[in-house]
């Protein structure tokens, strides 16, 4: 025990000493600025310092006296690294800058946040969980989803594209795949916003944002737990059914595990997906040579257009680990106990591991971009689920509104974790209209 406070006091002592970079990647105001302004700094870091030491991160959430800094690391390289070093750097003290109180990080971040052995045991579980069955019924679901979203708008000629379009296809899908009923369906894509957008003004609307995320999450908990509870008595054809029993070796999910998982697909599933499509149409609209070029072989193209959107959209911007014990990366000292923040936006543009890679290129190849992890234990389990329904959205928003147009700038979000895009309008003609003009013309 003398050992450990010993230890625990050279560690507070050695990170009091560290200089901070003069580079500022701590504040409000650097999240509130563009991503081209962010990237500037990125850029000096990737060149200069790859790893660097920053003071802690301004959040107004939960102010931890004890929080004196992170290491940030920019390059694809060594963000790769520190993915596949599970063994010094950890998840289970948190995947965000911010450090916060044990009963929320349990509640918020479930499965994503376990480390070995127990994560080996409920991912194993929870991938069996994912049969041939389920994923052609997923494929069929996602389909469909996306013809219904997009006729729903279709004929409207102008509308938020967040709201109507971005927002609706991972909750439908997800729902659809999970299991969730029509009626909690909004009350459940509401309330995952909450698990990366509570530094977003626009989303809390002035609710205090510790009370406001614990309030989501027992939402989520609740909710869910009901539906554990139904699945067991009454299985149905879904994800959740599924996960109730998956079995291996005599092995189950226990329902707290269950609802991790749950919350994990509401909340990674939903934003991730609903903030690529927007940034996706955005730089399609921005960029109409791409598109034209997307178009001319859509079949062939999309998958890796897929690709570049997610790369380009960054829907997730940070993310964080901890260091379990004193270590060395790039030369630098790491000291256990340490925050060690992951930066794929700055990643997915660095120059080293693409070329051009300030351009938005559909045609990229190869891209390998880390916008579902650098591989590892933690790689995103979802990733496919993200590129069906991405190629499905975009398969029917190019091929129904092809002169689809971004109308104004976007309002976008301030936060340090998800890329969001709160609201954008966009216009195109009516589907009717067009039908009707084919007629007139005889064509």
């Amino acid at each position: 025990m003398a050992d450990d406070v010993q230890q625990s006091e050279t560690s507070a002592r050695t990170r009091a000493e560290r200089p901070y970079d003069p580079l500022d990647l701590s504040s409000l105001a650097f999240w509130s600025s563009t991503a081209a302004e962010r990237e500037r700094t990125f850029a000096q870091l990737r060149a200069e310092r790859p790893v660097s030491w920053h003071r802690p991160v301004e959040n107004g959430l939960f102010e931890d006296p004890n929080d004196q800094g992170f290491w940030a690391v920019v390059t694809h390289r060594h963000v790769t690294e520190v993915t596949r070093r599970h063994e010094d750097f950890v998840s289970g003290e948190g995947i965000v800058f911010e450090s916060m109180p044990r009963e929320l990080l349990d509640a918020g971040q479930g499965f994503i946040a376990l480390d070995p052995p127990r994560h080996t045991r409920v991912r194993r579980l929870l991938t069996s969980a994912f049969t041939p069955r389920q994923m052609r019924r997923i494929a069929d679901r996602i389909q469909a989803n996306s013809r219904r979203i997009v006729d729903d708008v279709a004929s409207l000629g102008e509308v938020d594209l967040v709201r109507h379009v971005s927002a609706l296809v991972p909750m439908h899908n997800i729902c659809d795949m999970v299991g969730v009923p029509e009626e909690h369906r909004r009350t459940v894509a509401h309330e995952s916003q909450f698990a990366g957008g509570w530094r977003d003004e626009s989303l809390m609307q002035g609710a205090e944002p510790l009370g406001r995320l614990l309030e989501a999450a027992g939402t989520m908990r609740e909710l869910c737990f009901e539906l554990v509870a139904q699945r067991r008595a009454h299985p149905e054809d879904d994800l959740l059914t599924a996960l109730v029993q998956a079995e291996i070796d005599g092995e189950r999910l226990s329902d707290d595990e269950i609802v991790s998982f749950f919350g994990l697909l509401m909340i990674a599933g939903n934003d991730t997906t609903r903030q690529s499509t927007s940034h996706g149409v955005l730089a399609l609209a921005r960029h109409p040579e791409q598109r034209a070029w997307l178009l001319e072989d859509l079949d062939e193209r999309l998958p890796g257009a897929v690709e570049e959107i997610v790369r380009w959209a960054t829907p997730i911007m940070t993310f964080r680990r901890t260091a379990v014990r004193d270590c060395e990366l790039d030369g630098r000292q790491i000291t256990a106990g340490d925050k060690v923040v992951m930066f794929y936006a700055s990643a997915n543009f660095d120059e080293t591991a693409f070329e051009h890679p300030e351009r938005f290129d559909v045609s990229r190849s190869p891209n390998p971009h880390l916008s579902f992890g650098g591989g590892g234990i933690h790689h995103c389990l979802g990733n496919q689920l993200a590129r069906m329904q991405l190629a499905a959205t975009f398969r029917e928003l190019l091929t129904r509104l092809p002169d689809l147009e971004v109308v104004g700038e976007p309002e976008l979000g301030s936060g340090n974790f998800f890329h969001a895009v709160n609201a954008m309008t966009v216009r195109f003609t009516p589907e009717s209209a067009r039908a009707a003009a084919r007629v007139g013309s005889g064509s």
